[in-house]
């Protein structure tokens, strides 16, 4: 599916001409606009906070005005009754990762679902208690796999495994993850990676890592907080075990909001251990109340507390935009905006000395809608005046600004319109 390069226009008429052809063009209506001394701002952080969908509003009041009505019956005779209320999500969930709906749920936060699937996923036994995981993870991922290795009594320095880039280089060859995965197969418990790295927005190769973990005798398991909404997953078919996602990111779902979580059909009536809840429990004695955990088959067996219905209510606006779209043409766009993201930002580039790096692969198939960029010689000096001129990037320390255009609500007039302020602005 993956598009040849364009030929790409530093011109407002090529932007718009791209525009005008966009097939998702109208989706931008659809979502509320940060504002700038009274215009559109140019907002290229989706890879932290998606915007609010127009739709998101009313599906919540829908909650709040059946909770005003109804009270505790709600649960049972609601527009949506909330007693199943996660169910709603489920096959649009399926949709967008590529898996079954058995596979899915969405439950919690996104750390919570680490912990939650590392209680089941990472059982480490005699010489099998190494995890590997990229270098520069997401914090919360270090923090997780650090106290999940010293609660079963290890040490993180000889238990975790990280693979960095090489030297003089930023991201992380696929081979070096292969390498890794051989070197330590007799003492691997766990390959747990970030789907999509948040640092350089670089992505992974999930089928090819699953497969070495697997002959390696160990489990695979991912964080898709950069992935999910953002690139083409197919999880069940590449035989990931299992993982999880915040929905606040690319899926527009508001702060803090739901996360999703993924275990692979094989898995669905196993006896793995976990921490349980009675919503994880047999849906047909769940209200007997009586001891003994039965887990419900599949996904949903890991749920601990019943939906938090709002923000599942927010969630479930956006995944409907999401399932008219479709993620190949989600893909198509992403790749002509951040082609023309790149060229612009070269061009820039080529009249200011060459200053800006970017560090994110330029491979279609290893990077989603992020660039990151480092500006040498700027540092954090050109965020802020980017900032103050409404322009909404994301800093990372120590010298990254990373920019990522969203093809649901950004268009490449933003693009080029950013262009111009970056060269004002250095």
């Amino acid at each position: 599916m993956y598009l040849c390069r364009m030929s790409y226009h530093n011109t407002i008429e090529f932007a718009r001409s791209m525009d005008v052809e966009d097939p998702l063009r109208e989706y931008r209506s659809k979502f509320h606009m940060p504002q700038f001394n009274g215009e559109d701002v140019l907002y290229f952080t989706g890879n932290s906070l998606g915007l609010q969908p127009k739709s998101t509003k009313a599906a919540i009041e829908q909650e709040l005005d059946d909770w005003a009505r109804l009270g505790v019956e709600g649960h049972f005779h609601a527009k949506n009754p909330w007693m199943p209320y996660h169910e709603f999500l489920t096959e649009k969930t399926a949709k967008l990762v590529g898996a079954k709906p058995i596979e899915v749920v969405c439950m919690n936060q996104l750390t919570v679902n680490v912990h939650l699937l590392m209680v089941s996923f990472y059982r480490p036994r005699g010489l099998r208690y190494k995890i590997i995981c990229e270098q520069k993870a997401f914090p919360s991922d270090q923090y997780a796999l650090e106290s999940q290795v010293k609660f079963h009594g290890y040490d993180p320095e000889e238990a975790i495994v990280e693979v960095g880039p090489r030297a003089g280089e930023h991201t992380i060859r696929h081979e070096d993850i292969l390498a890794a995965i051989e070197k330590h197969k007799d003492e691997l418990a766990l390959v747990f990676i970030g789907g999509v790295n948040y640092y350089t927005g670089q992505v992974f190769d999930l089928a090819e890592i699953t497969a070495a973990a697997h002959k390696a005798g160990a489990y695979a398991g991912f964080d898709l907080a950069h992935a999910a909404g953002n690139v083409i997953l197919q999880l069940h078919d590449w035989n990931v075990d299992f993982a999880c996602w915040c929905s606040y990111k690319y899926l527009n779902s508001g702060p803090g909001s739901v996360s999703g979580a993924f275990v692979h059909e094989r898995h669905a009536h196993s006896e793995l251990i976990r921490f349980a809840g009675w919503w994880g429990h047999d849906k047909v004695t769940r209200f007997k109340m009586e001891k003994g955990f039965r887990p419900v088959p599949g996904a949903e067996g890991w749920q601990l507390s019943n939906a938090p219905v709002f923000s599942m209510a927010a969630h479930n606006a956006a995944l409907e935009i999401f399932d008219e779209v479709g993620m190949e043409k989600l893909r198509a766009k992403t790749m002509k905006l951040s082609g023309y993201l790149e060229f612009i930002i070269d061009d820039v580039s080529s009249r200011k000395g060459n200053c800006l790096e970017i560090i994110t692969p330029r491979e279609w198939k290893q990077r989603g809608c992020q660039l990151s960029v480092v500006a040498h010689g700027y540092g954090r000096d050109l965020f802020n005046a980017l900032m103050q001129n409404g322009v909404i990037p994301d800093w990372r320390e120590p010298n990254v600004i990373r920019l990522a255009p969203v093809p649901l609500y950004n268009s490449f007039e933003d693009i080029w319109r950013f262009g111009q302020k970056l060269e004002e602005a250095m």
